[in-house]
């Protein structure tokens, strides 16, 4: 019986991960048993596999700039579970959220009852919560990122105004599989018929994949670097100012509110997003709304600044493709300045290569470390193991709590050194109370 925020909460994080064969099936007959709150709504349904928080968060930002009442539905959660289920940016709260996990509780006990495998799992009912409440709120639009995949993610119920695929690379292949035309494969399942899609910069392998799905359901495709671009004009601004090139905008100037190199491109396909969507709503394209909302963009947990002096970054870089954009952006904008790395990384990722790509760097200074991770079954890996393998100019240094490690790095800075936390959004999420007000 759920009688208050610490319940629902339970009953929600209580119910099983993953079952065995994927089905959109047992969520559609949830939503139909609640009414089918998903239909008669507007989305952009975002899948990739980096760069979707950060593109549903400039979508949503340059879209409430643009006038437009904006939903958003996100994961994972970096400090509180509220913060997954957004309208015009403020969380759900805590009473609403309560009152829709009541409403739920005694559907999920029927399937549970009539369901040869049982009823829905964890992220079904995050959905499902989120769809009931977007049915409540009416938002213009409802920003939708996908959990994993994308042809059996829970979100893939609906029929979108436009769909976006951000990247495809190595994550989640117990699920997605082990080439990157199998992972291509499962994220070209939001493309729906005659939808626009949007793409950034894939992988062959991936992109002939997309491709051949987009022409097999009529579906116009923009591509980045075809159809739309981007462009870094400050050689070394930790927030990139870009010209964009797309649709109905040319040579546009941007100035992200986002840090980080890796969000030239997602800032690119955000633009095309935003435009699309607009455009098929017969609604005007403010440029000057478009800049704004690009500009005052906020995430947490992307090239996060917590601290300015020194500077020191909270970055999710959770997989190898975004460890290798972390690593861009040293490069390019930390090239003459010592840089401090706390990491810590989650068993079921590929860590050693993640690790080989912060050793690489000369200006590193890093020290491996462990956290708690979501729970027993995803513990954090054994980096200082590795770490004895992996050439590096400074010696890699080993911290049995990552409370000490970053004691221990903090206690080293110079106000013009550099400190960057990564590896894993949970672990971040972690070290992120430091720095709560």
């Amino acid at each position: 019986m759920i009688q208050n925020y610490a319940d629902a909460l339970a009953f929600i994080h209580g119910r099983t991960k993953f079952k065995k064969i994927p089905t959109l099936k047992r969520m559609r007959r949830f939503l139909a048993e609640l009414g089918n709150p998903e239909q008669g709504q507007r989305y952009i349904h975002v899948t990739g596999t980096n760069g979707k928080g950060s593109t549903v968060a400039m979508l949503r930002s340059m879209l409430l700039d643009s006038g437009l009442t904006v939903g958003s539905f996100t994961s994972p959660f970096i400090t509180r579970f509220n913060e997954r289920i957004e309208y015009n940016a403020q969380q759900i709260s805590d009473d609403d959220l309560v009152r829709l996990t009541q409403r739920l509780e005694p559907v999920v006990e029927k399937l549970d009852r009539e369901l040869p495998t049982g009823g829905p799992t964890e992220f079904e009912i995050d959905t499902a919560l989120m769809f009931c409440y977007m049915a409540e709120k009416k938002p213009d639009v409802v920003l939708l990122e996908v959990g994993i995949g994308g042809l059996y993610d829970s979100t893939n119920v609906i029929i979108p105004n436009v769909s976006v695929i951000t990247t495809v690379g190595w994550d989640h292949m117990k699920y997605l599989g082990n080439t990157l035309g199998a992972i291509a494969k499962q994220k070209a399942g939001i493309i729906k018929q005659a939808v626009p899609v949007v793409i950034g910069k894939l992988p062959a392998e991936a992109q002939k994949v997309i491709k051949q799905t987009a022409t097999e359901k009529s579906a116009p495709l923009y591509e980045l670097g075809r159809d739309f671009a981007a462009r870094k004009t400050n050689a070394h601004g930790l927030r990139a100012q870009i010209q964009y090139d797309g649709l109905d905008i040319h040579h546009g100037r941007f100035q992200l509110g986002l840090a980080g190199d890796y969000q030239v491109e997602n800032a690119a396909i955000a633009l095309t997003a935003a435009q699309l969507f607009l455009q098929k709503q017969g609604l005007p394209v403010d440029q000057s709304a478009l800049r704004q909302g690009l500009a005052s963009s906020q995430w947490p947990g992307r090239m996060e600044v917590v601290n300015d002096e020194p500077l020191v970054l909270l970055d999710g870089a959770h997989n190898l493709p975004g460890m290798q954009a972390l690593v861009k952006s040293i490069q390019d904008d930390f090239a003459d300045r010592d840089v401090y790395i706390l990491v810590a990384i989650l068993a079921d990722k590929q860590y050693d290569l993640m690790l080989g790509e912060l050793a690489s760097l000369g200006n590193v200074h890093l020290t491996v470390t462990n956290f708690a991770g979501p729970g027993p079954k995803r513990p954090s890996a054994d980096l200082a193991q590795v770490a004895q393998q992996l050439p590096s100019r400074y010696p890699i240094q080993v911290a049995d709590t990552w409370q000490a490690g970053f004691q221990q790095m903090a206690s080293q800075l110079s106000s013009e050194d550099v400190m960057i936390v990564t590896g894993s959004l949970y672990f971040i999420s972690e070290v992120r109370h430091l720095f709560d007000d």
